[in-house]
């Protein structure tokens, strides 16, 4: 019988592969084409991006054009390059002149019956417009309010005496005058409505008095259309809501009547202390551009606000928990959104029209109403004293109707 070994069997050996020489060359050819060839295509901008080092341009490279950066890049795509502390140092040295200082003076009577006057209060201004021989500058009705006479404090430390237009105790803006010679700076006029939450916010104003004027804050825009409840009397009932811009940009006491502006340096709101109601970090609050401008182009014209007057304190549905839509206010599921009734002035147009606590409004003249913020452009935009407004509302599951006429808002 024959046996068969396997591991008996000659083998031979395999070479030896030779892989140094041409990793040696790969290395040597690698470190010529980096050394020689990737100068020669920066130089000549062959590449489709920019070679940066140590966190700066290449000085050597210029920027490319939008129209070649086009050319190299996917459509919609763009580079955007942008130093947040230099850009926020140009705005400040531009609009700074156009930030002014507020003083409130009030006549005092003392003991013996001798008048003299003291000052009760300071906040910001912004001059927004320059009208032949007069300057026109905002600011809040709460910095002005009991005024007697009014001071302007300009950038330079001048101080100049102005004049009250007019003012409106529920958006909390005033506008006054002074001499336009004494104006070297109108500010830019934004856009509300196109502020991006998250975007940068620059806020310049004068927190806690004049010896801190034209300070600078800097932060983003935290939220949009928020709706603030303003109690004016104190009885513990809204007398208003607040349609403003939230910001975490430091606002303090001084900066109220100041600037909110944007990269561009526009002017996109009007800041407002008193809106907060409290100090709180990291949340202030500032009124609209697009909120403010019809508001001071009334000021201008009547010296005071007319407005319609429905007589309810009312509050977003998106405020309650939407399980108590159905458990507390009996609403169909068709119901999206509107405003529910906390409570009806006497003798107001809602209580001539029949509308109760907790009634839950839909719609206002067939336009559907989603929050308080509808409901306040729509009475306030739309209507005027005296009209009829038609009101869609539920009642315990029940959709009315009513219509009331409209009277004015009471001081």
């Amino acid at each position: 019988m024959g046996y068969y070994d396997d591991h008996s069997m000659s083998r031979s050996k395999p070479k030896k592969s030779n892989w140094l020489m041409p990793f040696i060359i790969g290395i040597v050819l690698g470190a010529f084409l980096f050394a020689v060839l990737l100068p020669s295509l920066v130089n000549n901008q062959l590449l489709p991006y920019q070679i940066v080092i140590g966190g700066k341009a290449d000085p050597e490279q210029p920027l490319q054009s939008d129209e070649e950066d086009n050319l190299s890049m996917p459509s919609g795509v763009r580079n955007v390059q942008v130093d947040i502390s230099t850009r926020i140092s140009e705005i400040v040295t531009d609009v700074s002149p156009a930030v002014v200082g507020v003083t409130n003076i009030q006549t005092q009577t003392d003991f013996w019956q001798q008048e003299e006057s003291g000052e009760e209060g300071t906040g910001s201004g912004v001059i927004y417009k320059i009208d032949g021989n007069r300057a026109f500058i905002v600011t809040n009705h709460h910095v002005i309010q009991g005024a007697d006479q009014v001071e302007i404090v300009l950038s330079d430390e001048t101080k100049v005496e102005a004049t009250l237009v007019g003012s409106d105790l529920y958006t909390d803006l005033a506008v006054i005058e002074m001499d336009a010679n004494y104006a070297s700076k109108v500010i830019e006029l934004g856009n509300s409505t196109d502020v991006l939450v998250g975007e940068p916010a620059i806020a310049i104003g004068n927190p806690l008095g004049m010896h801190l004027s034209g300070s600078v804050t800097q932060g983003i825009i935290s939220g949009k259309q928020r709706a603030i409840p303003q109690d004016f009397n104190m009885d513990g009932r809204a007398d208003w809501q607040a349609e403003v811009i939230q910001t975490d940009a430091a606002i303090n006491p001084g900066n109220s009547g100041g600037a909110l502006l944007n990269m561009e340096g526009q002017l996109i709101g009007i800041n407002s202390m008193k809106i907060a109601q409290s100090a709180v970090e990291g949340i202030g609050f500032a009124i609209p551009i697009d909120d403010v401008i019809p508001i001071i182009e009334e000021l201008e014209r009547n010296g005071e606000i007319t407005r319609a007057y429905l007589g309810i304190e009312a509050y977003s549905l998106n405020d309650i928990a939407k399980v108590e839509w159905d458990r507390s206010l009996h609403l169909p599921d068709s119901v999206e959104g509107g405003i529910y009734i906390r409570s009806v002035e006497p003798m107001s147009p809602a209580d001539k029209g029949g509308l109760k606590d907790y009634d839950v409004i839909v719609k206002l003249d067939d336009q559907p109403i989603e929050n308080i913020v509808d409901l306040r452009k729509h009475l306030y935009s739309e209507k005027k004293v005296g009209e009829d407004l038609t009101i869609t509302y539920y009642r315990d599951g029940e959709e009315l109707q009513t219509t009331v006429g409209l009277s004015t808002l009471p001081n």
